[in-house]
């Protein structure tokens, strides 16, 4: 088993400022990277807003309802009259819909987030700890709600559970896709950034 080589920080010309080299870099990989500026990064970040969590939850939302609705015209059509196999998909995508959004509203809007953004203003560990703790709390709600689930749906279908959970949790890919398009691309093709 090889171990790749580590970047090295070399020094500049003038003594003062170093860069990352990669020792196995191609060519003038390395000589080619230029930071951005300041101007340059807000134009990048125009060009990729960024994904917010509430939309995230609104398309996990949106996909419940639907799973839902799916089984309920299938159940209809069956004619069999099986509402616990509709009542389970739906209780499925609501054990993904319900944490997320107490997550989101613990990330975005909670005191815990609040005390530390006003406590580490800027620091990047303080945020990663709280998205840690809401994502345990998130974990535990979904844990707990499955383990409830048969005792709130009588005449539970764990299959039908588990795909109205899964529907929902495949909400990210699609949240990310139809995301929303940049404010004004034409600025970012004229200066080279699009």
């Amino acid at each position: 088993m090889t171990v790749p080589p580590r970047p090295r920080l070399v020094k500049g010309a003038e003594g003062a400022e170093g860069r990352w080299a990669d020792e196995d870099a191609v060519g003038g990989d390395a000589a080619d990277f230029k930071p951005l500026t300041p101007e340059e990064a807000r134009l990048w970040r125009q060009r990729h807003p960024a994904l917010s969590v509430w939309r995230v939850v609104a398309w996990q939302a949106a996909l419940a309802l639907l799973v839902s609705a799916v089984a309920a015209v299938g159940v209809l059509v069956a004619g069999d009259g099986r509402w616990s196999l509709v009542a389970s998909v739906a209780y499925g995508a609501l054990c993904a819909v319900l944490p997320s959004a107490v997550m989101a509203w613990g990330v975005t809007s909670g005191a815990l987030a609040r005390w530390l953004g006003a406590a580490f203003p800027g620091v990047a560990r303080a945020s990663l700890a709280g998205w840690l703790w809401w994502e345990g709390v998130k974990v535990l709600l979904v844990l707990a709600m499955l383990a409830s689930a048969p005792h709130w749906i009588p005449g539970l279908s764990w299959l039908g559970l588990v795909v109205g959970l899964v529907v929902v949790l495949k909400s990210y890919w699609l949240a990310w896709i139809v995301r929303p398009a940049a404010r004004d691309r034409s600025v970012c093709s004229r200066t080279g950034m699009g």
